[in-house]
C-alpha cells in the first residue's frame, strides 16, 4: 500500500503548473513547505497574453472568472476558466489549476489545485494537494491540526511515515469523491478513484479505486 500513496501513483502531474515541483519528491506532503516559493518562481515566466496581475503576487488568467465579494490574497495563481465565487477566501501560497471551481465561503491556504477541481460549497481546503477532476462535497473539509498539535503521521495498514510537519490536511489523489459534510482528519489519503461518503470522518489512507463507507468498513469497486 505505500507504494499507492506515491506521487506517481495519485496524480497526472501534466494537469498542473506544479509538475516541476511535484517531480523532485516521492510522496505529496512533501511539497507542503515549498508551495508558495514555488508559486513565487513560476509568476515571471507565466504568459502575459494568458496571465494578469490581480494583486500583489497574485495572477489570475483573464479567462477566469472572478466573482465579486471574495478576498484573495498572494502568493496566488488562478488558472484558465476558473470561477472564484463570492465569498470565497483564500489565504495565499495557493496554486489553483485550469477549470476549477472555489466556491462561496470556501477557504483555500497552502494548496494545490490540479486542473478541473471542485471545491464548490462551504469548504476548508488548508495544507493539502487536490489531483485531477477530484471534487469536495458541500461542507467538506480539511482538519489539517492535531487536536494536540503534535506532528502529524501517515498510517496505513502496514507503515507508519513521521511527516515531520504539524499542518497537513489531505492529499486527494485524481477522480477523487468526497461526500458532503465529511471531515478529513490530518494526513488523510484518499487514493486515485476513490469514493468517501457522506457525513463520514475520515482517517489514514484509503486505497485506490474504493469506497470509504465507514471506519473499518472500505470496500473495493471491483467487489461491487
Amino acid at each position: 500500500m505505500k507504494e499507492m500513496i506515491t506521487i506517481d501513483n495519485m496524480y497526472t502531474l501534466d494537469e498542473t503548473l506544479a509538475k516541476p515541483l511535484l517531480e523532485k519528491y516521492t510522496y505529496p506532503w512533501e511539497v507542503l513547505p515549498h508551495i508558495g516559493d514555488f508559486i513565487l518562481s513560476v509568476i515571471p515566466e507565466l504568459p502575459k497574453d494568458i496571465y494578469e496581475e490581480y494583486g500583489e503576487n497574485v495572477w489570475i488568467a483573464k479567462s477566469a472568472k472572478i466573482y465579486p465579494n471574495n478576498y484573495i490574497a498572494g502568493p496566488c495563481i488562478i488558472g484558465e476558466r476558473t470561477e472564484v465565487r463570492p465569498g470565497a477566501f483564500i489565504r495565499g501560497n495557493a496554486l489553483v489549476g485550469n477549470d476549477c471551481v472555489v466556491g462561496n465561503s470556501t477557504e483555500l491556504k497552502n494548496v494545490i489545485l490540479f486542473n478541473h477541481v471542485q471545491v464548490p460549497h462551504y469548504n476548508y481546503v488548508g495544507d493539502s494537494v487536490l489531483g485531477f477532476f477530484s471534487h469536495m462535497g458541500a461542507g467538506s473539509i480539511t482538519s489539517n491540526v492535531k487536536a494536540d498539535k503534535t506532528l502529524v503521521h501517515v498510517k496505513g495498514a502496514d507503515f507508519d511515515i513521521d511527516t515531520k510537519l504539524k499542518k497537513f490536511g489531505a492529499m486527494l489523489g485524481d477522480h477523487v469523491e468526497i461526500g458532503c459534510n465529511s471531515v478529513l482528519n490530518p494526513g488523510s489519503i484518499i487514493c486515485r478513484n476513490s469514493n468517501v461518503y457522506p457525513v463520514s470522518m475520515v482517517r489514514g489512507v484509503v486505497p485506490a479505486n474504493s469506497i470509504y463507507k465507514d471506519k473499518g468498513n472500505v470496500v473495493s469497486k471491483e467487489d461491487i
